[in-house]
């Protein structure tokens, strides 16, 4: 089965700043973008989508009945939603750049965490209803777990897999 993995364009926010699963917007203009990613889909591709409206709006726009999935999320990134990453403790950010993976974002979650909701959504949805093509429009940290699943790179290399907003990464399982 051909998976397309598709990244939302660029938003409102800067680069300094931390977010993951709060509904920021889209950086203006995007539409001529979305016409870029859309000659890269195939018509009539099954679209599923993270339910943050920056994804949703891409995913309308390549389908008419996209599907909403909440494992599909960018990584709950808690407390620091929305902060600086200049502004969040030291204390508290150093043991999670050390170790990512399995350390959790106060009141949010670590990337393993992430990897095993959209790995429940990677057998659950696709690997166990094959058909094919499938879209899956979403985030950065949700297309590198899918990749180091495919590739058995692990979860602390998953910063290897370079993701560009607006990037449609075409992968086959199955």
């Amino acid at each position: 089965m051909e998976v397309y993995l598709v990244r939302h364009t660029q938003t409102v926010c800067k680069k300094e700043i931390c977010y993951g699963q709060s509904d920021v917007g889209l950086l203006a203009p995007y539409l001529p973008i979305f016409e870029e990613i859309k000659a890269q889909i195939p018509v009539g591709a099954t679209v599923y989508s993270s339910p943050l409206s920056r994804c949703v709006y891409l995913a309308k726009y390549l389908s008419e009945s996209p599907i909403l999935d909440h494992r599909l999320l960018e990584m709950n990134f808690g407390d620091w939603e929305l902060q600086p990453w200049n502004a969040i403790a030291p204390e508290e950010l150093q043991p999670w750049m050390d170790d990512f993976v399995n350390i959790q974002v106060p009141n949010g979650e670590s990337f393993v965490e992430l990897y095993q909701r959209v790995d429940d959504f990677f057998k659950k949805e696709l690997l166990s209803n094959p058909s094919g093509p499938v879209v899956l429009v979403t985030h950065a940290g949700v297309i590198r777990s899918i990749l180091c699943k495919i590739s058995s790179l692990a979860l602390k290399d998953a910063f290897q897999n370079k993701v560009d907003f607006g990037a449609v990464i075409q992968i086959k399982i199955g």
